[in-house]
């Protein structure tokens, strides 16, 4: 991977624009001024956010998004809600912005493949929002994997709940973007993580079986609940649960293999494997994990990316899969059949 700056440079130098300060925003902003970001920009149509940004921050705040874009930004952060994904990064790269994407990628595929031509061609850097990947319980369980720890894995199950009202509380959760179709909300997309981090363990997925509803009496416009059947190309099943209806944080996986059993839990920050060839359980804890720590490992994954030190961990045309898939959910379960990708 070429490259024209060095990570220190582009700390130092380069200008980075965020495209939407609201709560992830805002997380994104406060790590880049902590990774050392000197050159902090922020656009948002709500201007007292774009004020409270500058305030806190120092960053430089812009009206438009095109005034920003005609400023010249290096990198452009994109925290808007996901239906503006597409033509704010397009409008980005056509400016010759590297691109980092809060998940999902969209809230459809239109426009992803002409977002992927224009960033290949013009030999951009790109990473989708996927900070499960660094957290170091989900690391572990990808190394098990990796490294057979389970023989052949043949199942595993994922699952997430949490009840919306309680996400952001000092928010009316009825007019956030989880709860408003013209938005990209629901919970299929908004958890898109449970998918993402599947496919990052098993490969590529070929065949996905849906339930998506709204059963839980929430005031919203969009699904509150789905299960989900995905088999892999690599031969594992697995089956995931995401919904805006637990009333306690829930989110886990479980992976059942030959030779033995793995599960991880993000509350408490724990993984263990049972391996039933040696008849022993071993646990990795980590009581002390900050949270936060993953969306800040991912943004200095990202630094390294432009400088070409590491590979991205999911580029637009990785994050593309993983959208397909997202959105074969909830149309099988529209159309009443599996869905073949």
């Amino acid at each position: 991977m070429p490259t024209t700056a060095s990570y220190d440079d582009i700390r130092a130098h380069w200008p980075f624009l965020v495209v939407g300060v609201g709560s992830i925003g805002r997380r994104h902003i406060a790590n880049l001024r902590r990774l050392g970001v000197r050159r902090l920009w922020a656009y948002d149509p709500q201007r007292e956010r774009v004020d409270e940004v500058e305030a806190r921050w120092g960053v430089r705040g812009f009206a438009s998004l095109d005034e920003a874009l005609a400023a010249g930004p290096k990198v452009v952060w994109i925290c808007s809600p996901p239906v503006y994904h597409i033509p704010q990064a397009l409008a980005a790269a056509r400016a010759g912005a590297h691109l980092f994407i809060e998940k999902p990628l969209s809230a459809s595929l239109e426009g992803v493949d002409a977002l992927i031509a224009e960033v290949e061609a013009r030999n951009l850097r790109t990473l989708v929002g996927c900070n499960f990947h660094f957290h170091p319980g989900l690391q572990r369980l990808k190394a098990l994997v990796t490294r057979e720890a389970l023989g052949r894995v043949i199942f595993a199950r994922a699952e997430f709940g949490q009840y919306l009202p309680d996400w952001h509380p000092w928010e009316d959760y009825r007019q956030g973007y989880s709860a408003r179709r013209a938005l990209g909300g629901g919970v299929v997309l908004d958890r898109i993580h449970e998918v993402d981090y599947l496919v990052w363990l098993f490969g590529p997925v070929e065949e996905v079986t849906g339930l998506v509803g709204q059963w839980g009496g929430l005031d919203i416009e969009t699904e509150d609940l789905a299960e989900a059947w995905l088999r892999f190309r690599s031969g594992v099943v697995a089956a995931v649960h995401v919904d805006y209806l637990n009333r306690t944080y829930t989110c886990r996986a479980e992976l059942v293999g030959s030779t033995g059993t793995a599960w991880w839990s993000f509350l408490p920050h724990e993984t263990r494997l049972y391996d039933a060839t040696q008849r022993e359980t071993r646990a990795w804890a980590w009581p002390q994990y900050e949270i936060n720590q993953m969306y800040l490992d991912q943004a200095r994954h990202f630094l390294r990316v432009l400088a070409g030190e590491e590979e991205s961990q999911k580029d637009v045309r990785q994050a593309r899969h993983i959208l397909e898939v997202a959105l074969a959910i909830k149309a099988s379960a529209a159309q009443g059949r599996s869905v073949r990708l």
